[in-house]
């Protein structure tokens, strides 16, 4: 009776996710390796090294601004010197709910705009939003994937106790799929073995979605973590708007910007934030590893005094003495797509996501088959 009602719990769960659950697995096997394919393909990333300084962000920005004059400018990205930089378009209407997202690939040596790219016909973006809301607004498609994400987890907990054979001999063929048996059996063991095999990633996959999907999940994710902390949810810190404006012989975002190419010249990356508003700061960040996020070193400074201001967030300084609960919020979106372990983890995430996207078929196909086979037996007995 126990393992009939899981079933039917398993069943109708199924049956409301399942299609949704296959377009998170599928945009998320894409996903997978959006960073090796587009440097692969898109040469304007690239430029030729030189032999001198980079430009500094004052004059990127003037050169990029002139490209879209009526769109404001969030930061600037350098890389190595082989790399162009980036600067990034962004703004987001609270009032309106509606954004824009370009980015502008320069040379850094003069300064030359390579191409100006409106993100919002990207593929990846495209593929993004749908991992994300579905392709629907983001007040409506992000809570329906959450959900769905909360419902996923339910199903795995409950495909493994469907999995469970009642005595020995079965349990053996529960860890092998019987490839020379009928389409019947064949879609059984393709639907509970991979399902066995991938349950345990597909809960790392779970969790660290339900993190992005639910603030009230990040929080208890991080109180257990942490052992009885409260999280800080991202806040950008203020400048003092009555202070004095220091005065110095270049632009203030170029200082900060030259003072941070010395303190890290083994940097990877180096992201430099415009203040947006006259009490923002002047964010930077480097991180050693431009194939990750979770090591970005931020730093956040007054722009009219240029001292450094502390935050109480995770999303600050980054060192080898921060706690392992905040190490791993930070890990939680390279940990998500499998980046955090390298090629070796995006191959793993690609993998088990393209596994994910078979369940619901094999599961549907699994439902018709019994269904069938009991009418089938029905029609014969009359």
């Amino acid at each position: 009776m126990f393992k009939n009602i899981i079933h039917k719990i398993h069943l109708f769960l199924g049956f409301s996710s399942g299609i949704i659950v296959f377009i998170l697995a599928v945009t998320g096997c894409i996903y997978a390796f959006e960073r090796e394919i587009q440097d692969a393909v898109q040469d304007y990333r690239y430029v030729t090294p030189e032999n001198k300084e980079f430009l500094p962000p004052s004059v990127l920005k003037q050169n990029a601004q002139m490209e879209l004059p009526d769109k404001a400018i969030h930061s600037v990205i350098y890389a190595d010197k082989s790399r162009a930089a980036v600067i990034v378009f962004y703004h987001w209407d609270e009032v309106t709910e509606t954004d824009y997202y370009y980015l502008a690939y320069m040379n850094p040596y003069s300064g030359e705009v390579i191409k100006v790219k409106d993100m919002d016909s990207d593929f990846f973006r495209f593929i993004l939003d749908g991992h994300f809301y579905l392709w629907l607004p983001p007040d409506i498609g992000q809570p329906i994937t959450a959900i769905s994400t909360l419902v996923f987890a339910v199903m795995l907990i409950t495909g493994i106790i469907l999995w469970f054979p009642r005595n020995r001999a079965a349990r053996k063929q529960r860890f092998t799929i019987q490839w020379k048996a009928k389409w019947r059996r064949k879609n059984f063991d393709l639907h509970s073995v991979f399902g066995f095999y991938s349950m345990l990633l597909a809960l790392v996959f779970v969790i660290t979605g339900l993190v992005f999907g639910f603030e009230w999940f990040a929080k208890s994710y991080y109180y257990t973590l942490s052992g009885g902390e409260e999280l800080v949810m991202y806040y950008e810190p203020q400048s003092d708007t009555t202070a004095n404006q220091v005065v110095k012989d270049i632009p203030l975002v170029d200082f900060i910007w030259r003072k941070t190419a010395r303190e890290n010249p083994d940097a990877a990356t180096i992201e430099v934030h415009f203040p947006e508003t006259n009490s923002s700061p002047i964010h930077v960040a480097t991180n050693s590893d431009s194939k990750t996020y979770w090591q970005a070193d931020n730093k956040y400074y007054d722009q009219y005094t240029l001292k450094e201001i502390e935050v109480t967030h995770q999303y600050g300084r980054y060192d080898e003495t921060m706690s392992t609960a905040d190490q791993l919020m930070r890990m939680n979106y390279d940990i998500h797509t499998g980046a955090a372990f390298g090629i070796t983890g995006k191959i793993i995430a690609f993998l088990i996501s393209l596994i994910i996207a078979t369940l619901p078929f094999t599961g549907f196909l699994l439902w018709y088959g019994r269904k069938y086979k009991k009418h089938k037996t029905l029609v014969t007995e009359l």
